[in-house]
């Protein structure tokens, strides 16, 4: 974890401390200005100028003892209008005087070339004026108080202007609140580049952190929200580590810790919550987990564990079974919640019900991973973390036909909205855990079959059963629709997610301005495809309606509601009618309007080994896994050379393909939905 500590600025009391004119004499009968002392007297050697009545009047020269200089103006006798003092040190005062004093606007210089220039009063910086010092390369615009930076004002510690300072001053010190940029050191020396400095808005004492702040570092690529006191985290934050893939685009989730520090480290109660998923949250000492704490696995296991200065002491399972420190990821995994169905069964029912349901995770829990780790890289490159995405959620759903079932993927989104805000539940960003998966399928079980199940004993998990074993097992992973059929092609058009997410988003709040959630349904999107003018002699009406119906068994209805999946996918299948041209072979035109499972021969699948790790291995054919057979060994088998040649050519034909489907959905975008959204705002 980064420890942040005051740098870099240990110099700057000393550059604004008061500068003093040292011009003290005996005798003297002309009083003269300095920062720190008035009222004292020089003699005058010599005058040349206007007089009236006997004294020094309009425009003169005045030499005084010790050799100092004043020329401008004088009034009975004063110094008084605009004139230049230079004092024999080299002390140098240009600007408005007042009865010999320094007052008003006005410009002080000093030997070592610091130099000020702005509002004085009474020989001091007072009021709104300008420093610099460009030996030590610092400057300070702002607010003064009796020749104290105090007030509001900027400070900058660098001549690039890369490293400052900017907000509330008292007597000099960072106090109060404000924003500091740092630079970077190499060698020693500056480093100037604008981004390169970390930065630091909050609270300030004494010129160190203090207070409610955020700090973030730049180069490693974190960031803290929270309390600081004497300069480093102390008390409730959190802490960010913001981690990046091979693409640029940042994880679903970057881990990050919420919960106590003291003196910079986490120590006492907090959360750790890693880019895989999983959680622990307990006790920690110096930067380490120590002590009594919960922890939740990706796949939604949770153990009770024990700490000792970062290592598992002890730990145990939700069941109550002991888990080894080596065994601490191979344990129970039916962390399924279904308060919600428990609740229409009587109640001496439920902890029999529940426990023939983990029955049904257990039994078919291998089946269960691989599902959740193939949809889980659906449209990602092989670095990204493996949390399932609602996007692939809803993917996965398609792919078993649930949706046949009289049962919209949106209805299914209630079931396991839990406590997401209502703009999280129908956001293709938030992700789902393996836990909220099969909780979910136990509810779409229930929802589906519990008619059809109502003489079985155990009903939740009979329910369950047959949901697996006609519904999910057998059609999981044969991956249908416009947007995942090309996994290159995928990975490349979900980065106009965001994108076409902002014209989803403002078009629900045009038809159902009413709701609080971002939904719309089929009849909407044809609307929003005509407000837009996107139909025309290629993309009509009627195949704008096969495209939105590929995928649906029943007669369609323009009245359901959909979810962004749909509305991207509908967005796919019209690119490729919309853009023709793109194509260069009729061969490629055939994919046109096919949203079945026969372009996913090249998508990885995951088994697990013997020892429950996960491997990716190649995959047969789809139009073997529809039928059901495998060729023999009997077959005529190509030569070597042929076979590769072929190969190659295969392959090379798929990549072309996805370069085209993908420029394809690139035209429509940016030549046509994007500039008819802009336009229709």
């Amino acid at each position: 974890m980064q420890k942040s500590t005051e740098n870099g600025d240990s110099s700057s009391a000393e550059h604004f401390t008061d500068k003093s004119w040292s011009l003290a004499a005996d005798g003297a009968e002309l009083r003269f200005p300095t920062e720190d002392c008035f009222g004292v007297y020089l003699e005058i050697q010599r005058y040349e100028g206007d007089t009236r009545d006997g004294q020094f009047h309009g425009e003169g020269v005045a030499s005084y003892e010790g050799r100092h200089l004043y020329k401008g103006m004088f009034s009975k006798g004063f110094m008084e209008g605009l004139g230049v003092l230079e004092c024999a040190n080299r002390h140098k005062y240009e600007g408005e005087f007042v009865r010999n004093t320094p007052m008003g606007q006005g410009a002080f210089t000093w030997p070592d070339g610091s130099a000020y220039t702005g509002e004085v009063h009474s020989g001091k910086r007072h009021g709104t004026g300008t420093y610099t010092c460009p030996k030590q390369d610092v400057s300070y615009t702002g607010q003064w108080h009796q020749g104290k930076k105090h007030g509001k004002g900027t400070m900058f510690f660098n001549n690039e202007k890369s490293s400052w300072y900017k907000g509330d001053w008292v007597m000099n010190s960072r106090e109060g609140s404000g924003e500091r940029r740092y630079v970077m050191l190499k060698d020693k020396v500056f480093v100037n580049s604008y981004r390169s400095g970390d930065t630091y808005s909050g609270g300030w004492k004494n010129n160190t952190r203090h207070g409610e702040g955020t700090m973030i570092w730049v180069s490693p690529g974190q960031r803290y929200v929270g309390k600081w006191e004497h300069g480093v985290q102390h008390g409730l934050g959190k802490h960010i580590w913001i981690l990046k893939n091979s693409s640029g685009t940042h994880y679903f989730q970057s881990p990050h810790y919420i919960g106590n520090f003291f003196k910079g480290q986490r120590h006492g109660q907090g959360s750790f919550y890693y880019a895989g998923g999983a959680i622990y949250k307990g006790g920690w000492r110096n930067n380490m987990k120590h002590g009594q704490g919960k922890f939740t696995t990706k796949d939604g296991r949770i153990l009770e564990v024990e700490f000792v200065d970062d290592k598992v002491a002890t730990a145990r399972s939700a069941d109550g079974l002991t888990v080894s420190e080596g065994g601490l990821f191979v344990g129970d995994d039916m962390a399924v919640n279904i308060e919600y169905l428990l609740e229409k069964i009587p109640e001496r029912n439920h902890k029999t019900e529940l426990r023939h349901v983990k029955s049904v995770v257990w039994r078919h829990r291998t089946e269960l991973r691989l599902i959740y780790g193939f949809y889980c890289r659906l449209g990602r490159s092989p670095d990204d973390s493996l949390l399932m995405s609602r996007l692939q959620f809803w993917r996965l759903l398609k792919d078993c036909s649930i949706h046949a079932h009289e049962l919209t993927l949106t209805q299914i989104d209630s079931f396991i909205g839990g406590e997401a805000s209502v703009a999280e539940i129908h956001s293709p960003f938030t992700t789902v855990h393996l836990r909220e998966l099969l909780s979910c399928l136990v509810v779409v079980a229930y929802y589906i079959y519990h008619e059809d199940m109502m003489s079985q004993r155990h009903l939740l998990a009979s329910c369950f059963s047959k949901l697996l074993t006609d519904d999910i097992l057998p059609n999981a992973r044969k991956v249908k629709g416009f947007l995942f059929r090309q996994p290159e092609f995928a990975v490349e058009a979900l980065k106009y997610t965001e994108r076409c997410w902002e014209v989803f988003e403002t078009f629900c709040g045009v038809y159902m301005p009413h709701r609080d959630d971002r939904i719309m349904t089929f009849r909407h999107l044809m609307l929003m495809f005509k407000h837009l003018r996107l139909l025309d002699d290629q993309l009509t009406s009627t195949r704008l309606m096969k495209i939105i119906t590929a995928e649906r068994v029943d007669p369609p209805c323009v009245g359901l509601e959909i979810t962004f999946l749909e509305f991207f996918e509908v967005l796919v299948g019209c690119a490729e009618v919309k853009c023709l041209q793109v194509s260069e072979t009729p061969e490629e035109d055939q994919v046109l309007l096919r949203s079945d499972n026969k372009s996913t021969d090249n998508l990885p699948e995951e088994t697990d080994d013997v020892n429950g790790h996960s491997q990716l291995t190649g995959k047969v054919t789809s139009e073997n896994v529809e039928t059901g057979e495998m060729k023999g060994q009997d077959e005529h088998i190509s030569p070597p050379a042929e076979h590769e040649a072929r190969l190659h050519e295969d392959v090379h034909s798929k990549r072309k393909s996805q370069t085209h489907l993908l420029l394809q959905f690139q035209l429509f975008l940016e030549h046509h939905l994007f500039p008819a959204d802009a336009l229709y705002k």
